[in-house]
């Protein structure tokens, strides 16, 4: 299992340097004038010129590059002072540094998708399982229109219902808000339930369905009927044996999800008006704010590559097979 995920993490090291490349080379070939942006509005030729050379832009674009990737492992000098690694660059709009500025709205998105991922995992995953406990009754039929209908809604257009029902109408919730874990962990569950149950809502009816049709056909296989055969008990039959071979497709699909996932939190970020990383992409992108634009999609990178090992850890749990490979 060692060898294993020192393989996936030097992997992921690769991976993570080809992206910072692309995304530099695509950000920098881009005709702009840099130091104007970040210069703003009614700014002297001199002003520019000062900038240019603060943030070293008057280089050679390679040396700009490893000056990047550099300050990533061991920091950078800037005009405002020293940024401590990994620096991601610093904004143009606030003169913040970029990664002071992903760490303060990180744990919002981390409570966001953490929770989102534990509900749908659960509801998804229990639901799927008791439609095929239950296959071809009236429960199963309605667990799955269920997951029909429910699949067809969209975090935009739910959001504003589920506001208007709970918070507005009833009183029974609060508006969603952020508190963080340490200071109030009770008030950061109710704060985040809306996002977590709306960001959820599509994909527990993805999982639910998924799981139904793969415990449907793991019950089919070979060595579940042998251990029914055996004259094992049906329930230990299927949760020992069928619900575990279950599991190796939907954390497959879990893995190419986890980019799907972080997209939903941007628009629940949106929707409920949450101050997170999400957000800070898209605020960065509409001001052009090149640095905090390429850090936000770096670090949304790492975030995505280390949930891929996690996953990745996962599978080579449920399936002995993957640790032999």
């Amino acid at each position: 299992m060692l060898q294993f995920l020192i393989r996936r993490l030097t992997g992921a090291v690769v991976i993570m340097f080809l992206i910072g490349a692309f995304t530099f080379f695509l950000f920098y070939t881009i005709p702009q004038d840099f130091a104007q942006l970040a210069c703003g509005k009614n700014c002297t030729p001199q002003n520019v010129a000062l900038i240019r050379e603060n943030l070293g832009l008057d280089k050679p674009i390679t040396t700009q590059f490893w000056e990047f990737m550099g300050g990533i492992l061991t920091g950078r000098d800037f005009a405002t002072g020293h940024c401590s690694a990994p620096c991601l660059g610093q904004s143009f709009e606030t003169q913040e540094f970029v990664w002071d500025s992903i760490v303060d709205r990180f744990p919002l998105t981390l409570s966001l998708t953490v929770g989102g991922l534990v509900i749908f995992l659960t509801l998804g995953l229990g639901a799927g399982l008791l439609a095929a406990w239950k296959r071809g009754t009236p429960l199963d039929r309605l667990v799955s229109g269920a997951s029909m209908v429910l699949s067809s809604f969209q975090i935009y257009f739910l959001g504003p219902i589920v506001l208007g029902l709970l918070v507005y109408s009833t009183g029974w919730l609060e508006n969603p808000k952020y508190v963080p874990f340490t200071e109030d962990p009770a008030g950061w569950a109710l704060g985040m339930l809306i996002p977590w149950l709306v960001m959820s809502t599509i994909f527990t009816a993805q999982y639910t369905r998924m799981s139904r049709s793969t415990m449907i056909e793991q019950l089919q296989e070979e060595h579940v009927r042998t251990a029914r055969a055996k004259g094992m008990k049906q329930s230990y039959v299927f949760f020992r044996y069928a619900w575990r071979g279950s599991l190796t497709p939907i954390v497959t699909i879990l893995g190419m999800d986890l980019s799907g996932l972080l997209a939903g939190a941007v628009v629940t970020e949106f929707t409920f008006d949450l101050a997170g990383i999400g957000r800070l992409a898209v605020n960065s992108s509409l001001g052009k704010d090149l640095p905090l634009t390429m850090g936000v999609m770096l670090f949304g990178a790492l975030f995505i590559l280390l949930l891929n090992i996690l996953v990745d850890l996962a599978y080579a749990y449920i399936d002995p097979r993957v640790r032999l490979s």
